[in-house]
């Protein structure tokens, strides 16, 4: 892991998201790309036809902050790239992470009063859709980033192959150990155990080429995907959550259409996604 990408907006959750990002560089010796993405208003941009020294002295301003913003103890030792982007919204983060070729997004979200206020219409949810790099998203301080067990939502399709290989060679580097969560759901959802196996056995064969990892997958049966990834997380004792999304189609679509939203929006668990 040599760059890691932290949106700022100056809030408090973005000062989560820059802690555990500084962690993570320190840990990897990466650098920090700390991208604040700053939204001048039509008014102000329109204004500053007439006097260009109006929209100047904003950007200068908010320059200032953001410098401000970077003058913490922990950023101590560790290489900090400031990068002020005049954007709108923070879809554009991926170019970012293209450009200065970024293997990891970190961003905080509060998620704690419904799905629509986590994801639906917010940044954060922006950048998930768009990035096709990893996304780890914090909802508070995170004490330690060891990530020794990590829960990876998995339905044993062929097209997530791609996100569980760059799951699994994250984590080989980290040194974590990476469980495969299965939720069986009722009705027209559900599987025998002998189906399930047919599917993890398939899974593995054309993903590893080997089914060393079989032991590796926690089974559970639940009303919801989200239900069932939360309460495995914690039986297996996971200090990560991953996920895979279908990037611009939004979580929704994970998991043959169950709704995965709530599980980043619910958990206590830092959660990070990986692009199929």
């Amino acid at each position: 892991m040599k760059r890691i990408i932290v949106p700022v907006d100056f809030s408090e959750h973005s000062e989560y998201a820059l802690n555990t990002a500084a962690k993570l560089a320190k840990k990897n010796n990466a650098e920090l790309l700390a991208l604040h993405m700053l939204e001048m208003s039509e008014v102000v941009l329109t204004a500053g036809g007439e006097n260009p020294q109006k929209v100047i002295y904003f950007l200068k301003l908010a320059e200032q902050r953001f410098e401000d913003f970077l003058k913490k103890d922990y950023l101590e030792g560790i290489k900090v790239t400031p990068i002020v982007k005049h954007f709108k919204v923070f879809s554009e983060v991926n170019e970012i992470a293209h450009k200065y070729d970024a293997d990891l997004i970190v961003m905080g979200s509060h998620g704690a009063s419904g799905v629509k206020e986590f994801f639906i219409g917010s940044n954060t949810e922006r950048v998930v859709r768009n990035a096709d790099i990893p996304v780890l998203v914090v909802k508070n301080t995170v004490p330690q980033i060891n990530f020794e067990i990590v829960a990876y939502a998995c339905d044993f399709s062929e097209e997530s192959i791609d996100a569980y290989k760059k799951a699994v060679k994250m984590f080989e580097e980290t040194g974590s150990k990476l469980y495969l969560v299965y939720v069986n759901l009722p009705n027209d959802k559900f599987r025998n155990s002998l189906e399930i196996e047919k599917l993890a056995v398939n899974f593995f064969t054309k993903a590893d080429g080997n089914l060393d990892r079989m032991d590796d997958v926690y089974y559970t049966s639940d009303y919801t995907i989200e239900d069932g990834i939360l309460s495995s997380s914690i039986k297996i004792g996971a200090d990560l959550i991953a996920i895979p999304t279908h990037g611009r189609k939004g979580l929704s679509h994970f998991f043959e259409g169950s709704v995965g939203e709530d599980v980043a929006n619910h958990s206590t668990l830092p959660v990070i996604t990986f692009k199929i």
